[in-house]
Protein backbone atom coordinates (compact mmCIF):
# COMPACT_ATOMS: atom_id res chain seq x y z
CA UNK A 1 0.00 0.00 0.00
CA UNK A 2 1.24 3.50 -0.83
CA UNK A 3 2.24 5.79 2.02
CA UNK A 4 0.25 8.66 0.47
CA UNK A 5 -2.91 7.99 -1.56
CA UNK A 6 -5.10 10.57 -3.27
CA UNK A 7 -8.25 9.36 -4.95
CA UNK A 8 -10.27 11.62 -7.28
CA UNK A 9 -9.40 14.67 -5.18
CA UNK A 10 -10.99 18.01 -6.00
CA UNK A 11 -10.35 21.32 -4.27
CA UNK A 12 -12.48 24.33 -5.14
CA UNK A 13 -12.05 27.75 -3.52
CA UNK A 14 -14.71 30.43 -3.24
CA UNK A 15 -14.53 33.33 -5.72
CA UNK A 16 -11.99 36.00 -4.82
CA UNK A 17 -14.41 38.76 -5.76
CA UNK A 18 -18.17 39.22 -5.74
CA UNK A 19 -19.79 37.68 -8.78
CA UNK A 20 -16.63 35.79 -9.71
CA UNK A 21 -16.43 32.10 -10.52
CA UNK A 22 -15.21 29.48 -8.03
CA UNK A 23 -11.52 28.56 -8.42
CA UNK A 24 -10.86 24.90 -9.18
CA UNK A 25 -7.31 24.48 -7.90
CA UNK A 26 -7.22 20.66 -7.99
CA UNK A 27 -9.38 18.63 -10.37
CA UNK A 28 -9.83 14.90 -9.97
CA UNK A 29 -6.29 14.00 -8.93
CA UNK A 30 -5.48 10.37 -8.12
CA UNK A 31 -1.89 9.79 -7.05
CA UNK A 32 0.19 7.28 -5.07
CA UNK A 33 3.48 8.02 -3.32
CA UNK A 34 5.30 4.91 -2.18
CA UNK A 35 7.18 4.72 1.12
CA UNK A 36 10.85 5.56 0.76
CA UNK A 37 10.65 7.32 -2.60
CA UNK A 38 11.32 10.91 -3.62
CA UNK A 39 8.32 12.04 -5.67
CA UNK A 40 8.47 15.37 -7.50
CA UNK A 41 5.37 17.31 -8.48
CA UNK A 42 6.04 19.85 -11.21
CA UNK A 43 3.95 22.45 -12.94
CA UNK A 44 3.91 26.07 -13.92
CA UNK A 45 2.47 28.76 -11.65
CA UNK A 46 -1.20 28.11 -11.01
CA UNK A 47 -1.02 24.42 -11.88
CA UNK A 48 -2.28 23.44 -8.41
CA UNK A 49 0.87 21.77 -7.07
CA UNK A 50 1.14 23.79 -3.83
CA UNK A 51 -2.56 23.25 -3.10
CA UNK A 52 -2.00 19.53 -3.59
CA UNK A 53 0.73 19.55 -0.93
CA UNK A 54 -1.53 21.41 1.51
CA UNK A 55 -4.06 18.62 1.03
CA UNK A 56 -1.41 16.03 1.92
CA UNK A 57 -0.68 17.65 5.29
CA UNK A 58 -4.35 18.59 5.81
CA UNK A 59 -3.78 22.33 5.89
CA UNK A 60 -6.57 22.22 3.32
CA UNK A 61 -9.46 19.77 3.18
CA UNK A 62 -10.59 18.39 -0.19
CA UNK A 63 -13.91 19.53 -1.61
CA UNK A 64 -14.39 15.90 -2.63
CA UNK A 65 -12.30 12.76 -2.90
CA UNK A 66 -10.07 11.11 -0.31
CA UNK A 67 -6.59 11.78 1.07
CA UNK A 68 -4.98 8.89 2.95
CA UNK A 69 -1.60 9.06 4.70
CA UNK A 70 -0.09 5.89 6.18
CA UNK A 71 -3.51 4.22 6.16
CA UNK A 72 -5.35 7.13 7.83
CA UNK A 73 -8.05 9.08 5.98
CA UNK A 74 -7.16 12.73 6.70
CA UNK A 75 -10.44 14.02 5.34
CA UNK A 76 -12.29 12.16 8.13
CA UNK A 77 -10.28 13.46 11.10
CA UNK A 78 -11.05 16.18 13.60
CA UNK A 79 -8.57 18.96 14.42
CA UNK A 80 -7.04 17.17 17.44
CA UNK A 81 -6.28 14.03 15.44
CA UNK A 82 -5.00 16.14 12.52
CA UNK A 83 -2.44 17.82 14.79
CA UNK A 84 -1.15 14.38 15.75
CA UNK A 85 -0.90 13.29 12.11
CA UNK A 86 0.90 16.51 11.13
CA UNK A 87 3.70 15.71 13.58
CA UNK A 88 4.60 12.88 11.22
CA UNK A 89 4.75 15.24 8.20
CA UNK A 90 7.64 17.72 8.03
CA UNK A 91 7.51 20.85 5.86
CA UNK A 92 10.37 22.74 4.17
CA UNK A 93 9.52 26.17 2.74
CA UNK A 94 10.91 28.30 -0.08
CA UNK A 95 11.52 31.34 2.13
CA UNK A 96 12.77 29.33 5.14
CA UNK A 97 10.09 30.69 7.58
CA UNK A 98 12.55 30.87 10.47
CA UNK A 99 11.76 32.89 13.59
CA UNK A 100 14.19 35.81 13.52
CA UNK A 101 13.98 36.43 17.27
CA UNK A 102 15.21 32.90 18.06
CA UNK A 103 18.60 31.31 17.56
CA UNK A 104 19.11 28.24 15.42
CA UNK A 105 18.78 26.18 18.60
CA UNK A 106 15.55 28.01 19.50
CA UNK A 107 14.07 27.42 16.04
CA UNK A 108 14.69 23.68 16.39
CA UNK A 109 13.42 23.58 19.95
CA UNK A 110 10.07 25.18 19.10
CA UNK A 111 8.40 22.20 17.34
CA UNK A 112 9.75 19.86 20.02
CA UNK A 113 8.15 21.96 22.75
CA UNK A 114 4.85 21.94 20.87
CA UNK A 115 5.09 18.15 20.64
CA UNK A 116 5.54 17.89 24.41
CA UNK A 117 9.10 16.51 24.30
CA UNK A 118 10.84 16.71 27.69
CA UNK A 119 13.87 19.06 28.07
CA UNK A 120 16.55 16.36 28.20
CA UNK A 121 15.28 14.69 25.03
CA UNK A 122 14.99 18.10 23.35
CA UNK A 123 18.68 18.76 24.05
CA UNK A 124 19.70 15.40 22.63
CA UNK A 125 17.51 15.69 19.54
CA UNK A 126 18.60 19.24 18.67
CA UNK A 127 22.28 18.31 18.94
CA UNK A 128 21.67 15.27 16.73
CA UNK A 129 19.89 17.38 14.12
CA UNK A 130 22.54 20.09 14.03
CA UNK A 131 25.25 17.50 13.42
CA UNK A 132 23.16 15.81 10.75
CA UNK A 133 22.73 19.01 8.71
CA UNK A 134 26.30 20.21 9.36
CA UNK A 135 25.48 23.24 11.51
CA UNK A 136 26.73 22.24 14.96
CA UNK A 137 28.84 25.42 15.07
CA UNK A 138 25.80 27.65 14.34
CA UNK A 139 23.62 26.62 17.28
CA UNK A 140 23.62 30.08 18.87
CA UNK A 141 23.49 32.13 15.66
CA UNK A 142 20.39 34.05 14.62
CA UNK A 143 18.89 33.65 11.13
CA UNK A 144 20.22 37.00 9.88
CA UNK A 145 23.74 35.71 10.54
CA UNK A 146 23.28 32.75 8.21
CA UNK A 147 23.59 32.33 4.44
CA UNK A 148 20.60 31.22 2.40
CA UNK A 149 21.88 27.66 2.26
CA UNK A 150 22.45 27.58 6.01
CA UNK A 151 18.93 28.91 6.61
CA UNK A 152 17.50 26.13 4.47
CA UNK A 153 19.56 23.57 6.38
CA UNK A 154 17.98 24.88 9.57
CA UNK A 155 14.59 24.61 7.88
CA UNK A 156 15.26 20.98 6.98
CA UNK A 157 16.49 20.22 10.50
CA UNK A 158 13.36 21.81 11.98
CA UNK A 159 11.16 19.76 9.63
CA UNK A 160 12.93 16.60 10.87
CA UNK A 161 12.60 17.48 14.57
CA UNK A 162 9.61 15.26 15.34
CA UNK A 163 10.92 12.25 13.35
CA UNK A 164 8.42 12.52 10.47
CA UNK A 165 7.89 9.73 7.99
CA UNK A 166 7.13 12.24 5.20
CA UNK A 167 8.92 15.45 4.24
CA UNK A 168 7.19 18.02 2.02
CA UNK A 169 9.56 20.41 0.25
CA UNK A 170 7.71 23.29 -1.43
CA UNK A 171 10.06 25.07 -3.88
CA UNK A 172 12.79 24.61 -1.28
CA UNK A 173 15.65 25.57 -3.61
CA UNK A 174 14.01 28.34 -5.67
CA UNK A 175 15.57 31.12 -3.58
CA UNK A 176 19.10 29.64 -3.71
CA UNK A 177 22.03 30.01 -6.09
CA UNK A 178 23.13 26.96 -8.14
CA UNK A 179 25.98 25.87 -5.84
CA UNK A 180 23.82 26.14 -2.73
CA UNK A 181 20.99 24.34 -4.52
CA UNK A 182 23.30 21.37 -5.13
CA UNK A 183 24.23 21.32 -1.42
CA UNK A 184 20.60 21.39 -0.29
CA UNK A 185 19.61 18.69 -2.79
CA UNK A 186 22.48 16.58 -1.47
CA UNK A 187 21.13 17.01 2.07
CA UNK A 188 17.61 16.02 0.98
CA UNK A 189 19.03 12.93 -0.70
CA UNK A 190 20.84 12.13 2.56
CA UNK A 191 17.54 12.49 4.45
CA UNK A 192 15.94 10.00 2.11
CA UNK A 193 18.78 7.48 1.94
CA UNK A 194 20.00 7.51 5.55
CA UNK A 195 16.75 8.16 7.40
CA UNK A 196 14.38 6.42 4.97
CA UNK A 197 12.05 9.41 4.89
CA UNK A 198 9.63 9.73 1.97
CA UNK A 199 9.97 13.13 0.28
CA UNK A 200 7.45 14.98 -1.88
CA UNK A 201 9.14 17.82 -3.77
CA UNK A 202 7.16 20.68 -5.29
CA UNK A 203 9.18 22.44 -7.97
CA UNK A 204 9.19 24.01 -11.42
CA UNK A 205 12.91 23.30 -11.88
CA UNK A 206 13.50 20.20 -13.96
CA UNK A 207 17.14 19.98 -12.92
CA UNK A 208 15.91 19.46 -9.34
CA UNK A 209 13.72 16.60 -10.60
CA UNK A 210 16.57 15.09 -12.62
CA UNK A 211 19.03 15.32 -9.72
CA UNK A 212 16.82 14.24 -6.83
CA UNK A 213 13.58 12.45 -7.67
CA UNK A 214 12.70 8.81 -8.34
CA UNK A 215 9.25 9.59 -9.76
CA UNK A 216 7.59 12.71 -11.13
CA UNK A 217 4.02 13.87 -11.64
CA UNK A 218 3.31 16.77 -14.00
CA UNK A 219 0.38 19.06 -13.21
CA UNK A 220 -1.51 21.43 -15.50
CA UNK A 221 -4.69 23.37 -14.68
CA UNK A 222 -5.26 21.36 -11.50
CA UNK A 223 -4.81 17.92 -13.06
CA UNK A 224 -1.99 15.39 -13.05
CA UNK A 225 -1.49 14.92 -16.79
CA UNK A 226 1.51 12.58 -16.66
CA UNK A 227 3.17 10.51 -13.93
CA UNK A 228 5.85 7.84 -13.64
CA UNK A 229 9.56 7.12 -13.12
CA UNK A 230 11.67 10.18 -13.92
CA UNK A 231 13.69 8.49 -16.67
CA UNK A 232 10.50 7.33 -18.43
CA UNK A 233 8.85 10.75 -18.30
CA UNK A 234 12.01 12.58 -19.40
CA UNK A 235 12.84 10.17 -22.21
CA UNK A 236 9.28 9.83 -23.58
CA UNK A 237 7.19 12.85 -22.57
CA UNK A 238 3.66 12.54 -23.94
CA UNK A 239 2.03 15.84 -23.02
CA UNK A 240 2.96 19.25 -24.43
CA UNK A 241 3.53 20.72 -20.96
CA UNK A 242 5.92 17.89 -20.10
CA UNK A 243 7.82 18.37 -23.33
CA UNK A 244 8.24 22.07 -22.48
CA UNK A 245 9.70 21.18 -19.10
CA UNK A 246 12.02 18.52 -20.51
CA UNK A 247 13.22 20.86 -23.25
CA UNK A 248 14.83 23.04 -20.55
CA UNK A 249 17.35 20.21 -20.11
CA UNK A 250 17.70 18.77 -23.62
CA UNK A 251 16.81 20.27 -26.99
CA UNK A 252 13.70 18.86 -28.62
CA UNK A 253 13.84 17.08 -31.97
CA UNK A 254 14.21 19.89 -34.52
CA UNK A 255 11.13 20.75 -36.54
CA UNK A 256 9.61 23.62 -38.46
CA UNK A 257 11.85 26.65 -38.95
CA UNK A 258 14.59 25.15 -36.82
CA UNK A 259 14.75 22.05 -39.02
CA UNK A 260 14.84 24.17 -42.17
CA UNK A 261 17.73 26.20 -40.73
CA UNK A 262 19.69 23.00 -40.09
CA UNK A 263 19.05 21.82 -43.65
CA UNK A 264 20.41 25.08 -45.03
CA UNK A 265 23.49 24.91 -42.82
CA UNK A 266 24.40 21.21 -43.19
CA UNK A 267 24.58 19.02 -46.27
CA UNK A 268 23.30 15.44 -46.39
CA UNK A 269 20.46 13.64 -44.63
CA UNK A 270 19.42 14.46 -41.05
CA UNK A 271 18.62 11.70 -38.58
CA UNK A 272 17.88 11.74 -34.84
CA UNK A 273 19.23 9.01 -32.57
CA UNK A 274 17.67 8.56 -29.13
CA UNK A 275 20.18 8.17 -26.32
CA UNK A 276 18.47 5.94 -23.78
CA UNK A 277 20.46 2.74 -23.67
CA UNK A 278 18.93 1.35 -26.89
CA UNK A 279 21.11 -1.32 -28.51
CA UNK A 280 20.35 0.44 -31.79
CA UNK A 281 22.69 3.30 -30.88
CA UNK A 282 25.77 1.22 -31.48
CA UNK A 283 24.07 -0.35 -34.51
CA UNK A 284 23.51 3.10 -36.00
CA UNK A 285 27.06 4.29 -35.60
CA UNK A 286 28.46 0.94 -36.76
CA UNK A 287 26.32 1.01 -39.90
CA UNK A 288 27.37 4.56 -40.71
CA UNK A 289 31.07 4.00 -40.03
CA UNK A 290 31.38 0.74 -41.99
CA UNK A 291 29.76 2.31 -45.07
CA UNK A 292 32.31 5.13 -45.15
CA UNK A 293 29.81 7.95 -44.65
CA UNK A 294 30.63 11.33 -43.16
CA UNK A 295 28.76 11.95 -39.89
CA UNK A 296 28.49 15.28 -38.05
CA UNK A 297 26.64 15.98 -34.79
CA UNK A 298 24.62 19.14 -35.43
CA UNK A 299 22.29 19.41 -32.43
CA UNK A 300 21.05 17.72 -29.25
CA UNK A 301 22.55 16.43 -26.08
CA UNK A 302 22.23 13.91 -23.29
CA UNK A 303 21.56 14.04 -19.58
CA UNK A 304 21.68 11.61 -16.69
CA UNK A 305 19.05 10.40 -14.23
CA UNK A 306 20.80 8.16 -11.71
CA UNK A 307 22.55 5.42 -13.69
CA UNK A 308 20.41 6.02 -16.79
CA UNK A 309 20.93 8.51 -19.62
CA UNK A 310 18.38 10.14 -21.88
CA UNK A 311 18.31 12.61 -24.73
CA UNK A 312 19.00 12.54 -28.42
CA UNK A 313 21.47 13.78 -31.00
CA UNK A 314 20.76 15.03 -34.51
CA UNK A 315 23.26 13.86 -37.11
CA UNK A 316 24.00 15.14 -40.62
CA UNK A 317 25.01 12.15 -42.76
CA UNK A 318 26.47 12.47 -46.22
CA UNK A 319 28.42 10.43 -48.74
CA UNK A 320 27.91 7.86 -51.49
CA UNK A 321 24.83 5.68 -50.95
CA UNK A 322 23.56 7.87 -48.09
CA UNK A 323 19.88 7.40 -48.93
CA UNK A 324 20.16 3.61 -48.82
CA UNK A 325 22.01 3.59 -45.49
CA UNK A 326 19.68 6.14 -43.90
CA UNK A 327 16.69 4.04 -44.95
CA UNK A 328 18.37 1.02 -43.33
CA UNK A 329 19.17 2.65 -39.98
CA UNK A 330 15.79 4.40 -39.95
CA UNK A 331 14.18 1.03 -39.28
CA UNK A 332 16.12 0.61 -36.03
CA UNK A 333 14.59 1.33 -32.63
CA UNK A 334 15.26 4.83 -31.37
CA UNK A 335 16.05 6.34 -34.78
CA UNK A 336 14.03 8.98 -36.60
CA UNK A 337 14.80 10.11 -40.14
CA UNK A 338 13.88 13.77 -40.58
CA UNK A 339 11.92 14.09 -43.82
Amino acid sequence: MALVELRDVHKTFAPTKRGGAPIEAVRGVSLDVEAGEIHAIVGYSGAGKSTLVRLVNALEQPTSGTVTVDGTRLDQLGERDLRRVRQGIGMVFQQFNLMRSRTVWGNLEFPLKLAGVDPAERQRRISELLHFVGLADKAHAHPEQLSGGQKQRVGIARALATNPSILLADESTSALDPDTTREVLGLLRKVNEELGITIIVITHEMDVVRTLAHKVSVMETGRVVESGPVIDIFARPREAVTRRFVSTLVDEVPQGAELEALRRQFEGRLIVVDVEGHTSQSDVFTALATRGLSVEVVQGGVNRVGPAVFGHVTLAVRGEGVDEVVAEVGRLEGVEVLA
